[in-house]
């Protein structure tokens, strides 16, 4: 009964039709390229500025993916989305990076153009809008994660796919749950197990993390609307500085507050200075998907992805936290500059 309820809540949230609880992110891209039937000799175009899963579920599907790089924003260049397709490409996998949505209007048409699936990568941007549309309802799937750091996170992981077709809706009911031939599948009464089996898999979401996430979506307005209090303190306290800001539109919601240094030997002394003050910063991008050694991407080149790994830094937005604590973190890193 969680897990119904809690797929009926996402439904209605992204102005979907349909929900389909996985077991995490992952899982939830994995199984949408693989219910698109993208595999061996087709293409995806994805940024490379993203976390590995959304490269890696293209790569377990035995598809290859195309990597292109982002534009300023951190999200993927649709200019560049049109110069990477090729006969072989099957779909575009954007990713909405950091509660920033990319430029779907432009992407859809793209890919109506080109007759091209898109994959919504949502994980970071449950809640975000672009042009009043929610992330994750442009696309034919979205995928979403609720793994403990996501903006709805649940005591472990989690996932869920949303889309408005039917037929996809029916096969990942099926895939996440071993074609139901377990006869436990939440959604059995609706896509009961067919009379042609094929093999599948088993992902699902289990009922104690829907339990907690259904107790959460109560107060997910809140932390959207605190997290946005957050990233305007900093946004406000930190001008002036040689640093970075992020630009975030009306639509978007704040996962991430990541912020870039001017001068990339500053990126580590300024994680020593905060360190040394007990406070926490993450550096997360430090060698792009492309260049990590033994995936065989190596042959992209893309400058903006290259450079954002030599300077971002993450600071603390998550909204437990105090206005006291966050002045403090404002001021130790205008005391790191001098100011």
């Amino acid at each position: 009964d969680e897990v119904k309820k809690f797929e009926d809540t996402l439904a209605k949230y992204t102005q979907t039709k349909y929900a389909i609880g996985v077991g995490s992110g992952t899982d939830a891209l994995t199984l949408s390229i693989k219910a698109l039937g993208i595999g061996p000799g087709d293409e995806v175009i994805v940024p490379s500025h993203t976390f590995i899963s959304s490269i890696y579920c293209i790569v377990a599907n035995g598809a290859t993916p195309i990597l292109v790089d982002v534009g300023n924003d951190e999200l993927i260049n649709p200019e560049l989305i049109v110069n990477a397709i090729t006969a072989k490409t099957k779909a575009i996998l954007p990713v909405h990076f950091h509660g920033k949505i990319c430029e779907m209007d432009r992407i859809m048409a793209i890919a109506n153009q080109n007759k091209l699936y898109v994959i919504e990568d949502a994980a970071q941007a449950l809640g975000s809008t672009y042009k009043g549309q929610p992330a994750g309802s442009f696309g034919d799937l979205g995928c979403f994660s609720f793994n403990t750091p996501k903006l709805l996170g649940g005591w472990g992981d989690g996932g869920a796919i949303v889309t408005n077709n039917k037929a996809l809706a029916e096969k990942l009911y099926l895939l996440r749950n071993h074609y139901n031939m377990a006869q436990t599948s939440v959604r059995i009464e609706d896509f009961p197990t067919p009379e042609i089996i094929e093999w599948a898999g088993k992902s699902r979401l289990d009922e104690i993390q829907a339990a907690l996430l259904n107790v959460k979506w109560k107060y997910y307005d809140y932390l959207l609307a605190r997290r946005k209090e957050i990233a305007d303190m900093y946004c406000k306290g930190l001008q002036g500085l040689p640093i970075k800001l992020p630009n975030y539109g009306e639509g978007d919601v704040i996962q991430e507050f990541i912020i870039r240094v001017m001068k990339s030997d500053d990126r580590e002394l300024l994680k020593k200075h905060m360190d040394e003050k007990g406070i926490e910063l993450l550096i997360r991008e430090t060698i792009p998907n492309h260049k990590i050694k033994n995936l065989g991407l190596g042959h992209f080149n893309l400058p903006v992805t290259e450079s954002i790994s030599t300077d971002a830094i993450r600071l603390p937005a998550y909204p437990e936290l105090r206005n006291d604590e966050i002045q403090e973190i404002i001021q130790a890193i205008r005391g790191f500059y001098g100011k």
